[in-house]
């Protein structure tokens, strides 16, 4: 059976303090997702925990109640 396949999502404003220009944050996004597509992407991940999903869920939130 295969693996599905990852999906990127960013966080709004987690590519606020990027230090570079815009193309060079294209060619990283870009990057990030051939690395999503191969797999390689998971090559030295680290699973977040508990507290880092609430977190995560809790920022989720408060940012759809902005909208």
């Amino acid at each position: 059976m295969t693996e599905p396949k990852l999906k990127l999502v960013f966080q709004e404003g987690c590519f606020d303090g990027f230090d570079g220009t815009p193309d060079e944050l294209a060619e990283m996004i870009a990057e990030l997702h051939r690395m999503a597509e191969d797999g390689t992407i998971m090559d030295d991940a680290t699973p977040l925990d508990d507290d880092q999903i609430e977190e995560l869920n809790e920022a989720q939130s408060r940012r759809e109640q902005r909208q």
